[in-house]
């Protein structure tokens, strides 16, 4: 899914924090989503949370997407369900370029918790 092999990748992950918040390599963007790496402690893995449902909304466009040559843009939200019945709404951006095989990965990932100004 992320282009590592041909390029860099860009990410910034929705529960990540302090000197971890950005992940240039492909070891930090594995132990966020599957934890376990000592280099990254406060990694429990996202994608391993009980995730039992998930939900994807585009907003970037008239169909979500913005094509600009070979980048493709989307903004939007997911929308994760966890086993409680519980909606967690995360905000998201992603670029996807061409690779040279012709398939479309991502280049950046940008989520975030969205602006609560109530402080909850």
């Amino acid at each position: 899914m992320y282009d590592y092999k041909e390029g860099k990748v860009f990410f910034k992950p929705t529960l990540a924090f302090g000197k971890n918040t950005l992940r240039p390599t492909k070891k930090g963007v594995l132990s966020y989503l599957l934890g376990g790496d000592r280099d990254f402690p406060e990694d429990s893995g996202f994608a391993l949370k009980h995730w039992v449902k998930v939900r994807y909304g585009n907003n970037a466009a008239e169909n979500g997407i913005q094509i600009n040559g070979d980048p493709a843009i989307t903004m939007g939200n997911f929308y994760f369900t966890n086993s409680k019945g519980e909606e967690v709404m995360v905000d998201k951006t992603f670029v996807f370029r061409r690779c040279s095989d012709g398939k479309l990965r991502l280049c950046i990932h940008k989520s975030s918790l969205p602006f609560d100004p109530v402080g909850k």
